[in-house]
């Protein structure tokens, strides 16, 4: 067995998923990453995840998946752990490799696709056999799941997670199960480690975080934070259970849309609140219509009223230095 790395836990609350900004020429927009950066961390995140699917990983060239992850942990200076993907298939040494190198960046854990470790049709006796393999050959780094849904989604059962939690090297999970009693059995297998469930999905959020979740890596994250740092904020304060209702069913109400042409409409989104980010995406994710458009700036008319009823202060693109 592994020795358990010296790493802690991540803080608990909202980690969003980053998207990527790029230049109309297809190249990363550094620029606009730092103010992207420098947006999260302004409305209240408690820490990032660089590299994963909202970032475009699959569309980034190995060297650019570390320039980014780079990039965000300079520019994060400190002020919040940086979690990245470092796992994109192929033979369990070379995949090692990557974690290894992507953890020299700086981030707090390195993130594996569950669905890069073993095929579709291959069993969770196969899928611990190679994550027992990869622990062995990553020297202590901490390590986190995403269940992703590219190229396939691979849910991690609670025995998986009774076999790997003892090593003491898994601190993240960012689940898509859906399940809200399944979530509440994945956090009560990760009692007394370090472990941190955090929901991808807002229409479980606040069952989620009620059942003990870290947090929440959405990708609404991209779109309406200060809404999602709210519920994270709040979602125990009986008080407040109007408001917090509100906003749950805010999010159940928006799901499609924000699904959809996604990460573009989430850029459009940021375009609209001032952010310098040009719709550009490398993946192929369908059409911003001008229905989709008329669909969100309305939403984000009503996210506005939202957030004013509740007192959030918007964050202001013109604040934000990069």
């Amino acid at each position: 067995m592994s020795s358990s790395s010296s790493a802690g836990s991540l803080p608990q609350g909202f980690i969003p998923v980053m998207l990527t900004p790029f230049q109309e020429t297809g190249a990363v927009d550094y620029p606009a990453l730092a103010q992207l950066v420098d947006f999260y961390l302004e409305a209240g995140a408690t820490g990032l995840f660089a590299n994963c699917l909202s970032s475009e990983m699959y569309e980034l060239t190995e060297e650019e998946r570390l320039e980014v992850t780079q990039f965000v942990v300079d520019q994060t200076a400190g002020r919040v752990p940086v979690v990245a993907t470092g796992t994109f298939g192929g033979p369990i040494a070379r995949q090692a490799e990557f974690v290894k190198r992507i953890y020299q960046t700086g981030i707090q854990a390195v993130i594996v696709i569950t669905s890069l470790i073993a095929d579709e049709n291959e069993s969770d006796a196969v899928f611990l056999e190679r994550m027992h393999e990869l622990i062995d050959l990553t020297d202590g780094v901490p390590l986190g799941f995403y269940e992703c849904p590219v190229p396939y989604k691979r849910l991690i059962s609670v025995e998986i997670l009774n076999d790997l939690l003892p090593t003491g090297r898994l601190i993240y999970h960012k689940d898509t199960c859906l399940d809200d009693q399944e979530v509440a059995r994945r956090i009560a297998a990760g009692a007394g480690y370090q472990f941190g469930l955090y929901d991808a999905y807002m229409v479980n959020a606040v069952s989620s975080l009620r059942a003990g979740a870290a947090g929440l890596s959405c990708i609404q994250g991209n779109e309406f934070p200060e809404l999602i740092v709210w519920l994270c904020n709040n979602f125990d304060q009986t008080d407040k259970q109007p408001d917090i209702d509100r906003v749950q069913q805010f999010f159940v109400d928006c799901m499609d849309l924000v699904h959809s042409a996604y990460p573009i409409i989430a850029k459009y989104t940021l375009q609209k609140r001032g952010l310098p980010i040009s719709l550009y995406t490398r993946r192929e994710v369908g059409q911003l219509t001008p229905e989709l458009q008329r669909d969100m700036d309305a939403l984000i008319e009503t996210a506005s009223e939202l957030q004013a009823s509740l007192g959030i202060e918007t964050v202001s693109a013109g604040k934000l230095v990069g």
